[in-house]
């Protein structure tokens, strides 16, 4: 380590000459404002965007109120640009490499504890901005919506900690701004810029009926269960939802022994609604090609896509797309070169979407010659499309009315609603919208193993190897069929779920050891709390309330 100069300093050292004028690696913006002069180096927070020339030190706020339509601003004053300071972190780099590589970081306090930090994306801010600006603003918290990567910033803070810290009563909140530069290691530098405001989060008052465990009303296809559950946790849960500590939940289903034992409905849904549970959807693409194989209409998952398709009349052929099986599709581990996980891929999701044929769009796509087959897993949603193709061009009448005539039906379910491709075949990406008991259902079939009303709608063989680990995510997640995998650990316990999963907190429960199917329904779409709040209903209520 370099001796411990202060980082003012430093600065001072470096972009002040002999004579005092200041010298700077990258020119950046003058400091011509009287208010930016007297405050380098402090963050300033505001209510509405107030324009520089017209800003004083009295529009400064000292406290907010956080509301249904609260605005907050950050105006931050800078000695020079970023890039001047990051310069400082490597100063044998180029202009280019400094922007390209680093940005501001942001530490987020609530009354004195450091609750998060985040090195903000590179893409972040221009090139220009990174050079030249001494002054910027950004909303964090904006009731208009404007577009601004503070708004997600803050949003993640939010996500991560600042939800449960910012809790009903007064905090001090304090953010510090650092620059950093990622090269073959993240040099972080000192603070360039802080501020600190008075938090006041209002207690949010509800009706206490809202709490209260709502009552299962008879339906045809289920039995109600008379098993205990800790009331006590489902109300603390049901008040958390009422008061917006958890956000956006429309619906808890349980099933323990093929009965229902929960069932909760909120923000507006009931038991007829249908929710857009997205990437859950892609479940029923492996458990409608399951089908299809149990009734001949395709051999196996073995087959490679070669016997569905001419593959030389597409974009990027090479024979090693000769050799890619339904079950490298099904565990997302075949080698085109798509990823979901990374923006930059070509076979991105988002690439996909405004395309004319999905499938060309996927089968187009050239083999990414860093994969092995079948030993990497890389989340790939374009596959899920193959798989459909595939089956609406095996099965008699297309994929939609086999699921109804195969699947839907069996199960009794009549309320239903797809979305399709841009060829009109279902879509087997996501979004197919049951009710939360219909969406229970698809998950006791899996418990009751391929089993519906005494008849065998899957085989055996296909649950077995659609809930198993048939690729590795990470040391505690793993993937089969387009079902995931983790373990909940709670009081010393275990418990092993298979899941369907969908974006902002959907998800559909099938617990390996226990005989419990769990649904959750959500709209937190693409949030920071989405996913994470979901499994703190899981972890911290839903487990311990009725696992007893």
């Amino acid at each position: 380590m370099k001796s411990k100069i202060t980082y003012l300093a430093l600065s001072l050292l470096t972009y002040l000459n002999v004579s005092g004028q200041k010298t700077e690696f990258v020119k950046s913006d003058s400091i011509i404002y009287p208010i930016h002069k007297s405050n380098i180096g402090k963050i300033a927070f505001m209510g509405q965007a107030i324009a520089i020339e017209n800003f004083k030190e009295t529009d400064f706020l000292k406290s907010v109120e956080l509301k249904e339509k609260t605005e907050l601003n950050i105006r931050v004053f800078l000695g020079t640009s970023l890039t001047n300071y990051i310069h400082l972190l490597s100063p044998q780099s180029t202009a280019n490499e400094l922007t390209k590589n680093g940005n501001y970081q942001f530490t987020f306090f609530v009354d004195n504890k450091k609750i998060y930090v985040e090195n903000l994306n590179i893409g972040a801010g221009t090139t220009e901005s990174k050079n030249q600006k001494t002054i910027f603003r950004v909303p964090l918290i904006s009731s208009t919506n404007e577009d601004s990567w503070g708004k997600f910033l803050w949003n993640r803070f939010f996500g991560n900690g600042g939800q449960e810290a910012l809790s009903h009563g007064e905090h001090l909140l304090k953010i510090e701004i650092r620059p950093y530069l990622k090269l073959t290691e993240v040099l972080t530098g000192n603070i360039i810029a802080e501020g600190q405001i008075k938090i006041i989060v209002p207690e949010i008052k509800i009706d206490e009926k809202l709490a209260k465990v709502q009552s299962i009303k008879p339906i045809k296809d289920w039995q109600i269960s008379t098993e205990k559950i800790d009331i006590a946790k489902i109300e603390e849960l049901n008040r958390k939802i009422a008061k917006k500590t958890y956000k956006n939940i429309t619906s808890i289903v349980a099933i323990k022994d093929g009965k229902i034992l929960i069932e909760e409905y909120f923000n507006g849904a009931n038991r007829n609604t249908l929710h857009d549970t997205r990437s859950v959807g892609k479940s029923f693409a492996s458990t409608l090609l399951g089908i299809a194989i149990k009734d001949k209409f395709i051999k196996s998952e073995t087959q490679t896509l070669k016997e569905f398709y001419n593959l030389k009349s597409f974009q990027n052929y090479s024979t090693p797309k000769d050799s890619i099986t339904l079950k490298s599709l099904l565990t997302m581990s075949s080698t085109l070169e798509g990823s979901d996980m990374n923006s930059e891929s070509p076979g991105n999701e988002e690439n996909m979407y405004p395309t004319k044929n999905w499938v060309e769009f996927a089968l187009n796509l050239p083999i990414d010659k860093t994969k092995q087959p079948d030993k990497q897993w890389d989340y790939f949603t374009a596959g899920c499309i193959v798989i459909g193709d595939i089956i609406h061009k095996s099965v008699p009448n297309g994929l939609e009315k086999y699921a109804t005539k195969s699947l839907f039906r069996p199960l009794g379910i009549t309320k239903y609603k797809w979305q399709f491709t841009p060829q009109k075949v279902a879509n087997t990406a996501g979004s197919l919208q049951l009710s939360s008991l219909d969406y229970a259902k698809f998950g006791q079939l899996y418990k009751n193993l391929g089993t519906w009303d005494g008849k065998q709608i899957l085989t055996q063989e296909w649950i077995a190897k659609s809930l198993s680990h048939q690729m590795t995510i990470s040391d505690d997640e793993f993937y089969g069929y387009l079902f995931w995998n983790k373990t909940y650990k709670i009081n010393g316990l275990d418990y092993e779920v298979y899941y369907s999963r969908g974006n902002g907190g959907n998800r559909i429960f099938i617990f390996k050891d226990q005989p419990i199917v769990i649904v959750i329904t959500s709209t937190a779409y693409n949030t920071p709390y989405g996913e994470k709040q979901v499994e703190k209903i899981m972890q911290e209520y839903l487990i311990p309330a009725i696992s007893k």
